[in-house]
């Protein structure tokens, strides 16, 4: 059989419209005003554990800044902030417990420099702004707009989500199958989505109605590929 590259398959373009919120309607909310101009905040801080979803939340509202016409910038761990004078309105920089000495101070003078010129700063971290580990002066900036908690999805989050997503593509999501993704993969939503989609696909493929079954064949193709490993529960 021709293996389905799952682990190749593209992650969609994070938006907030394929984020599910569960109980971060707040922090959402907070975002999509400021992405779209029509908030009077021009600061906010996300933290949560990894996979959270404030990395989707920073790229989200930079993608709903640029279709507004903004000249904004995503930021990375490890990547290289852009220049004062790059024309950057909204600046979202993920990852800030990484950022060395000298791009702490980078980041300083880019914040000022926003604050100035009445652009915005997105922020995300592993834990609140008094807990990092940055310069003092770097920390009162990050600490003077909004700040929010990203919660994790619970389990009852994840199915409902995977529901929809399933509804979406036009096809009905088995309880069964739900349970069998949450016990036996990454149980990141990303990656489970992106399987929904590869079953979608091969049951296209194969014209066979999704069953679990058919899950079972994918990701055994999939393990014999070494391209999705189970998680060993």
């Amino acid at each position: 059989m021709r293996q389905l590259a799952l682990g190749l398959a593209p992650s969609p373009v994070p938006s907030f419209g394929n984020f599910f919120p569960g109980r971060n309607s707040e922090a959402v909310f907070a975002l999509q005003s400021l992405a779209s101009g029509q908030s009077g905040e021009r600061f906010v801080y996300l933290w949560g554990e990894r996979g959270c979803g404030r990395s989707h939340l920073l790229q989200a509202a930079v993608s709903a800044a640029s279709s507004q016409g903004s000249i904004a910038r995503y930021v990375a761990a490890g990547e290289p902030l852009p220049a004062e004078d790059a024309g950057v309105r909204l600046l979202a920089v993920d990852d800030v417990e990484k950022l060395g000495a000298p791009a702490q101070l980078e980041f300083f003078r880019l914040y000022n420099a926003l604050r100035e010129s009445q652009g915005a700063v997105l922020a995300a971290g592993d834990v609140a702004p008094a807990r990092l580990h940055l310069r003092a002066d770097l920390l009162t900036r990050l600490g003077w707009g909004l700040v929010f908690q990203v919660h994790a999805l619970s389990e009852s989050d994840k199915r409902a989500a995977l529901k929809r997503h399933a509804a979406a593509r036009a096809f009905d999501l088995r309880d069964e199958i739900v349970d069998y993704l949450l016990r036996h993969l990454k149980r990141d939503l990303p990656s489970l989505m992106s399987v929904l989609d590869a079953l979608d696909r091969h049951s296209l493929e194969t014209k066979r109605p999704i069953t679990l079954p058919l899950l079972r064949e994918l990701l055994q193709s999939e393990v014999d590929g070494e391209a999705i490993p189970p998680s060993g529960n």
